[in-house]
């Protein structure tokens, strides 16, 4: 049996990102598309995949500029590109990117932007209860963090409210899908908590 994208995205992660919190970020992303992609009946390797992928060349070439041709996404889809990854994985890491200029079209475009700050908005609250666990985190206490404006002050809660209506779903259940994707890969993610 040939090797998964999900594991091959894995492995070109390890490659690219030595951050932990960085490659934490990007699994708890890859846990939310997976489990979205299952929802809707699509590829979940190929979802997971992009959920891996997406910020691969955060590390090396942040953009915090935000140019509209260098550094984060475009190096890293550019090294997809030249690797032989399909259209449909390079144009969602684009399109998550607000800045790339290129309109989120597909499902799996609009899930990753609608998952990409909330699944590390949903981290942070779990890293704030007392046990630091993710089964003790739902969307009360999570909508509760959002309006706290200094925590989580890097995660754009506008980019969260326009990813939910994007995807047409309530942002209720945006974020309880997230919470759920997340509760299946806890340990992996550090949020199983201290007890």
């Amino acid at each position: 049996m040939s090797e998964t994208l999900a594991a091959r995205s894995q492995v070109i992660l390890h490659d690219w990102v030595q951050s932990e919190s960085l490659r934490k970020h990007c699994y708890a992303v890859a846990d939310s598309m997976q489990h979205f992609a299952q929802l809707r009946g699509e590829d979940a390797d190929l979802w997971e995949a992009v959920g891996l992928l997406h910020d691969m060349d955060y590390e090396r070439h942040p953009n915090l500029e935000r140019s509209p041709t260098e550094g984060h996404p475009f190096v890293g889809v550019a090294w997809l590109r030249a690797n032989g990854w399909s259209d449909e994985v390079c144009r969602a890491i684009l399109s998550h990117a607000d800045y790339s200029g290129l309109s989120r079209e597909t499902h799996l475009e609009k899930t990753l932007y609608a998952v990409d700050e909330l699944s590390s908005f949903v981290v942070a609250v779990a890293l704030v209860r007392p046990t630091k666990s993710i089964h003790d985190v739902d969307v009360r206490a999570v909508k509760k963090k959002m309006k706290d404006k200094a925590f989580a002050r890097a995660d754009r809660r506008d980019d969260i409210i326009h990813g939910a209506e994007e995807l047409g779903i309530t942002l209720d259940d945006v974020i309880a899908q997230v919470i759920a994707a997340l509760k299946t890969d806890a340990e992996r993610l550090g949020l199983a908590g201290t007890t």
